[in-house]
């Protein structure tokens, strides 16, 4: 694993590790997160629309420009979401 490989590994345990506090001091930013993902996870440019609206409505921020840590995130409700839907 090179310098690079075991930075980049650590920012995106760092920003995991921040979101992750965040979550637990506010649970409701799970269930605030899931239903957006809900309304939005089939329109176009989902990811984009989902990570607005979740900046715009919790302390959670994701940037236009998405890091790796956020791309996991929003990866992360979409696959939930569409688990609960193949469940019904």
């Amino acid at each position: 694993m090179t310098a690079i490989d075991v930075r980049n590994r650590d920012r995106i345990i760092e920003e995991l590790r921040i979101f992750i506090k965040k979550v637990l001091i506010e649970p409701e930013i799970v269930n605030q997160s899931l239903a957006i993902t809900r309304e939005l996870i089939d329109e176009e440019d989902a990811d984009h629309l989902i990570s607005q609206k979740i900046s715009d409505t919790t302390n959670i921020k994701i940037p236009a420009e998405h890091s790796d840590a956020d791309t996991l995130f929003i990866q992360l409700l979409k696959e939930v979401v569409r688990d609960e839907k193949a469940l019904y």
